[in-house]
């Protein structure tokens, strides 16, 4: 049987990936984690990793499935998104064309990742001669916004993303422009949920940094709180209405948050996401 290969990416952000690799470690056949072998970001920035975090590593990986893939992933001639893109690729290539190729980064957990592996599956069909016939699946994001009082602010809205494909051709982030097939699945992406110091370290280093102006972001992320949110809108940090408004609940940690959200509001209906599939069919059926 074709392999479930989940790729995560090692960057100055790697504690969190002790929150998002459990959830898919007894699905996933191999599990790549991708490391500069400088142990620098796409910026060329360098950092540190305490060794402490391997050792929980090791014995956490009860199954023996985690490799760490080391190999130099950042290059000087290129721009963050570029170095991210080629990353991404590489990573994916290691992980082995022929598998469903899955990347999910340290901030991501999925909610139900078993039924997001039965819907990959479903459709093992795309996974021969995949390079003629490429496809990428994607879920939904719910977006942590901000730690505050006793729980968190996240977009009150939930977006696609893509996580899996069959060929690793990534043109910007994991979109490789290919077909999309939409599915019911959610994943919680604590993006800015951070402390302000870790919000900087991540705008200057992520694949965004030449994109994202920071005092502008930090300005309007700093001011709002629990009493406050439902007076602002607009909180994305590239275009700020894809975010129009924030909502609350309570918990504090992502365990807590997890069994508060109100998951059936977040997920797409299922006739939403028929629409989405056969758009994305009727755009690649002549191409």
């Amino acid at each position: 049987m074709k392999k479930i290969q989940v790729g995560f990416l090692m960057s100055y952000d790697y504690e969190l990936l002790k929150k998002s690799i459990p959830p898919v470690y007894e699905e996933a056949d191999s599990i790549f984690i991708a490391l500069d072998k400088d142990q620098k970001t796409w910026t060329g920035t360098r950092f540190e990793i305490d060794p402490d975090f391997f050792s929980w590593l090791e014995s956490f990986d009860t199954s023996k499935k985690i490799i760490i893939y080391k190999d130099c992933f950042y290059d000087p001639n290129l721009d963050p998104m570029e170095n991210e893109v080629r990353e991404r690729t590489m990573l994916g290539i290691k992980m082995g064309v022929g598998n469903w190729l899955i990347q999910i980064d340290s901030d991501e957990y999925f909610v139900n990742f078993k039924e997001f592996v039965k819907d990959l599956r479903s459709k093992d069909v795309y996974l021969e001669h995949p390079e003629k016939n490429q496809v990428q699946i994607a879920g939904f994001y719910i977006n942590l916004y901000k730690y505050v009082e006793d729980g968190i602010l996240y977009v009150d809205e939930s977006r696609n993303q893509k996580f899996a494909t069959n060929f690793p051709s990534y043109r910007t982030g994991r979109n490789t422009r290919k077909r999309v097939i939409y599915t019911k699945n959610l994943v919680l992406h604590e993006c800015l949920s951070r402390t302000e110091e870790e919000i900087r370290t991540k705008f200057e280093n992520w694949g965004h940094a030449h994109q994202v102006k920071y005092n502008d972001f930090i300005d309007k992320w700093s001011k709002v709180n629990k009493d406050n949110y439902s007076e602002h809108q607009d909180f994305f940090y590239l275009e700020p209405e894809k975010w129009k408004r924030l909502d609350y609940v309570r918990g504090h940690s992502i365990s807590e948050i997890s069994k508060n959200l109100n998951y059936s509001s977040l997920m797409p209906s299922d006739l939403f996401i028929w629409k989405k599939n056969f758009g994305q069919w009727f755009k690649f059926l002549m191409k």
